[in-house]
């Protein structure tokens, strides 16, 4: 009985484009947005946030997200200033302040910006509050699974 062992080659793994999604306290719009884009297109991105005045990771944005079965209670507040001289290929910009102290990035950056509501300075209920967070997470994955489309993967 003879064995015969077939080799197979490793074809290398694709490189998938990187996004940084920036908002002013990486505390919920791109704590959501990162988790959503990597639920829905990690794949074909490699997925990031930060904020320009970093706090914490909201429980409201861990719950909501928590609905869709995406898990983000792993997630940190980062500053922006960690991926500092890294590049990317997209910046998204999800509120008006991270726009505009939105840092340069080297390389040919795309950045792209739409402002999302700020569901962490609603006042109310917990219940208004939670409608809130699910509204803006509804708003922001619409607009992810739009974007995506369009965007080219390498």
């Amino acid at each position: 009985m003879s064995s015969s062992l077939t080799l197979k080659k490793k074809l290398p793994m694709p490189v998938k484009n990187r996004i940084l999604i920036l908002c002013t306290g990486n505390s919920a719009r791109s704590q959501m947005a990162e988790g959503l884009l990597r639920h829905e297109a990690g794949e074909r991105f490699e997925v990031f946030s930060a904020g320009t005045k970093p706090s914490h990771v909201r429980p409201e944005a861990i719950a909501v997200m928590r609905e869709l079965g995406i898990d983000i209670s792993g997630h940190r507040s980062k500053s922006v200033d960690e991926f500092a001289g890294q590049q990317f290929e997209y910046v998204l910009t999800v509120c008006d302040n991270a726009k505009e102290s939105c840092p340069i990035f080297p390389g040919k950056v795309i950045t792209i910006h739409r402002n999302f509501e700020d569901p962490a300075v609603v006042q109310g209920s917990e219940e208004e509050r939670f409608a809130v967070f699910r509204r803006v997470r509804d708003e922001i994955r619409d607009y992810l699974r739009e974007l995506t489309q369009r965007l080219p993967a390498i």
